[in-house]
């Protein structure tokens, strides 16, 4: 946006501060948001507490008198979402809310399709994931629920931008869905994640192997854990997993023949992993869009996805295969006809998908055709 001439701002919470060119009107601390998180623990307050810093934020939106307010997750510990609504009520500034999960719809959960919860559609009450994200020790979601859609849907001037169309029908049928809700997938950088030709495969003695990759910040059973082990301890010897983001306690619960790693150093790191593998495969159980997903395309690698939440719609029939959720003798499958075809089979197209679909430079032209949109509007 600036490269486009427009003066531009950035609000996050302190864990998450990276250098930028942009003018950053943080004004959490580390202290604020563990109180906020302890808070929101105890009391199933999510969004409810760091009151004061974000009365701070509001008198610097006042004096700048900002032409559109991006959202983007607003939970996270940092944001008082009542002091923040009732500001941008008040104003009628033109908002666009881009969502990554369902938070904004529901009395507590940031996904519920897992359990098949469908209270979300008319009345969150005694939440049945209360220990999930945003963990909580108590069940507020009635009150939660009633908040968000007083609070959420008080507003004029707002349009929705889901990242994904399986998103899309959900924010359709909430609350929310009386406002203007265009679809905006993830972009990537496409200069970054690229095919690249390294070394991965003979440091870690795998040149001859067929590579299968995850990739997730994190696993546990919600990124399909269990699948990978057992891939690990039935597939062929010439086989070999290689799993990036495992957290230290789950490099304890993965098979030995597993190349267990924790965060990659940097993107380039990451970017030759996916570039030797032959696979990347997504077993996942919960997810909105993952960009793991269109990472891997970009760099040539095609992609075997469980067909959750919009994960299935980073592929086409010539990029990779969609397996229903937890089908395992299906995941395995997939694999097999990946590693007949051969991956030179499928490197070109993944490439050009990624191009055509997922360029982040083509994205953001979106974002500013909209933010026009809604200003002259």
């Amino acid at each position: 946006m600036k490269a486009k001439g427009w003066e531009s701002y950035i609000v996050h919470a302190q864990r998450y501060s990276r250098p930028t060119i942009l003018t950053d009107l943080s004004t959490s601390s580390s202290l604020t948001e563990k109180a906020h998180y302890f808070g929101s623990l105890l009391t199933d307050g999510q969004g409810l507490y760091s009151r004061n810093t974000t009365k701070d934020l509001v008198r610097k939106l006042e004096e700048i008198k900002p032409d559109v307010v991006h959202l983007h997750n607003i939970h996270g510990s940092f944001m008082n979402y009542p002091v923040l609504f009732e500001y941008m009520k008040r104003t009628a500034v033109p908002v666009v809310w881009t969502l990554h999960d369902c938070w904004s719809f529901t009395g507590h959960c940031v996904y519920f399709d897992r359990i098949g919860c469908e209270k979300w559609r008319e009345q969150c009450e005694h939440c049945p994931q209360k220990e999930s994200y945003p963990k909580s020790f108590v069940d507020r979601s009635k009150r939660n629920y009633n908040l968000k859609k007083y609070l959420f849907a008080s507003l004029n001037d707002i349009t929705l931008v889901p990242v994904s169309d399986w998103l899309h029908g959900l924010v359709a049928k909430s609350f929310l869905g009386k406002y203007p809700i265009k679809t905006i997938h993830n972009g990537i950088d496409l200069t970054t994640f690229r095919p690249s030709d390294n070394t991965f495969r003979r440091e870690h003695d795998i040149e001859k192997k067929f590579i299968i990759l995850g990739v997730a910040d994190g696993y546990g059973d919600r990124k399909g854990l269990s699948e990978f082990n057992r891939l690990a301890e039935e597939l062929d010897d010439d086989v070999r997993i290689v799993m990036v983001g495992l957290e230290e306690k789950e490099k304890k619960q993965v098979s030995s023949k597993i190349i267990a790693m924790g965060r990659t150093k940097n993107q380039q790191e990451l970017v030759n992993i996916y570039s030797c593998a032959d696979v990347y495969i997504n077993p996942t159980y919960e997810d909105n869009f993952p960009t793991t997903n269109i990472e891997a395309l970009a760099c040539g690698t095609p992609v075997i996805t469980y067909k959750t939440g919009g994960s299935p719609e980073a592929v086409d029939d010539n990029t990779g295969i969609v397996v229903d959720k937890g089908d395992y003798q299906g995941l395995k499958q997939a694999i097999k006809l990946i590693r007949e075809r051969g991956k030179a089979a499928f490197a070109e197209v993944c490439r050009e998908r990624a191009e055509r679909c997922f360029n982040k430079d083509d994205r953001y032209e979106e974002y500013l055709r909209l933010y026009e949109e809604v200003i002259k509007r």
